[in-house]
Formats: C-alpha cells, structure tokens, sequence
C-alpha cells in the first residue's frame, strides 16, 4: 500500500496548554485508521492538522505525500470531512442541500443522482431537511462530503449520540466507501465501534500516541497468557497456556469439553491498562 498521509514528530499548544507532543504515524491507502482517545484527548486536534485547518509548532504533516503548507488547494478537491460543524440547511430540501454543495464544487447534477442512490435517499428529495429522521440526516451529511468522490474521509466521531440502529447503518456506509476504495480516518471513543471498522488504531491520551497496530494484534499482545475452557455443563475453567498443565487438565475431562480459547482483552480494556483512565 502508498502512505497516503504522515505525521513527524508533530507538537501543538494552545496558549500554555500542550494539545499534542511529539505525533508521529503513518496511514496507508485504503486503510480505515482509527484514532482513539476520550473527550479531550486531542483527536480532533490532529484530524484539523492533517486537513490544513490548523498549522503544527513542530514537526511535519504530510497528505498526499505533499506538506500540507504547500498543499491547501489541491488538498481540499480530494478530502471530505464530516464533523459536528458539518452543517445542513433545515429549510431546504434534500435535494436543494445536494445541489447547494455541488454548485460550491461545480459539480455535475449526475453527481447528486449518483449519490441519492449510494446513501439510500432516492425518494425523498423532496422532504425538508427539519422533517428527516436523524439517521436520515446523517446519511445526508455523508452525501454531502462524499459528492465530489474524496480520495481521503475525515470522520470524527460520527455516530456520537446516535441509537445503535442507526450506528448500524453508519457503519455499513463507512465500510461500502472503504470497500470503493476511500481512505478513512476515524476519530473515536467507542473502542467496540474501532474494533469492528478499523484496520489499525492508535491510542491518544494527554497528547501523546501510546500504541498502535492492529485491533487483534494489540489483543494477542497484551492477552493474559489464559485459557479458558467451557464444559457440557456449563462449567468454565481457566488455565494457564503452559502446555503441560493444559494437557494434564485436557486429560482428565474426556468427552466433556464444549469450547476451548484463550482470553483476550478487548480495546477498551487495553486502553485503561495503559492509560489508566476510563473514556
């Protein structure tokens, strides 16, 4: 895979407050990338770096294999961001919404059909964006940043607040774009939403990336060396993985095991043991 973007030894503050210190990453193309951190934690700190919207102390941003200083026009025609400033006018029409971001990009109306059908909004063109469900909205929120066919997606925190349904259905989008070919980053706190959609995460906390890699890789890493054993009566055992002990419990059960795994921690749980902080 290409890098599509990177960060080098990149340090911002804020008056005396240090929001990041000392970044550095790589994203592949095609990767959905997960940047995972609680409230605060600077997440959507580094996704406006990495979208030219604010500029670092230190260090280098890359996107595109180009420094983002020098990148501000060509940037922009192949990046989508959906945020919590992402705004929709609530009295305009679905399709009256579409046609107000095309016209901003001078887009071609066959990019408003093709979109309408890719986010399952045909038919409702014509409904005022105040009367539309608010997975609705949300779907007309991705139709918005994805009109112009960005190579790069800035998500941050895009199912915050929504019902599990609804998160359902975000996620499918999120994976069909990926499927397509969309670079995604993900800012996040919902480590059940990371593990399901991400191909590699970091952890952010205080500013500083603690770990990276693959969800299930970080899993067998720092799993607890645990087997767990189910029996036909519902019993469950837990050993050790020392083959001698596993072998000497495995021979006295004869027919009475029903699963056998090791017991791994789940993203959440590695995020409090190396931060020490709940999200």
């Amino acid at each position: 895979m290409n890098e599509i973007m990177k960060m080098e030894h990149v340090s911002l503050a804020f008056s005396t407050v240090k929001a990041l210190d000392d970044l550095n990453f790589t994203v592949q193309a095609g990767e959905i990338f997960g940047f995972l951190g609680p409230s605060g934690a600077g997440k959507t700190t580094t996704m406006k770096l990495l979208s030219g919207q604010l500029r670092q102390d230190e260090g280098i941003v890359q996107v595109f294999q180009k420094n983002v200083k020098n990148n501000d026009h060509d940037l922009y025609a192949q990046i989508g961001i959906l945020s919590d400033n992402s705004g929709l006018y609530d009295n305009l029409s679905v399709y009256e919404n579409l046609k107000l971001f095309a016209d901003i990009r001078h887009l071609k109306k066959a990019n408003i059909k093709e979109v309408l059908a890719k986010l399952k909004l045909e038919g409702q063109e014509k409904k005022l964006v105040k009367k539309l469900s608010r997975g609705m909205r949300q779907r007309l929120m991705f139709a918005t940043v994805i009109l112009h066919k960005p190579r790069l997606l800035f998500l941050d925190e895009p199912t915050s607040a929504l019902d599990p349904a609804t998160s359902e259905a975000v996620h499918k989008i999120i994976l069909d774009l990926n499927k397509e070919g969309t670079t995604i980053f993900l800012t996040t706190h919902n480590m059940e939403e990371a593990d399901k959609l991400c191909d590699r995460v970091a952890f952010l906390h205080q500013g500083h990336i603690m770990e990276c890699g693959n969800p299930q890789e970080l899993k067998v890493k720092y799993a607890n060396n645990c087997i767990c054993i189910q029996t036909n009566q519902g019993d469950m055992i837990q050993t050790t993985k020392d083959k001698k002990e596993l072998i000497s419990i495995l021979s006295k059960m004869d027919n009475e095991i029903l699963t056998i795994h090791s017991v791994e921690p789940d993203l959440k749980t590695i995020f409090l043991n190396i931060t020490g902080r709940e999200l």
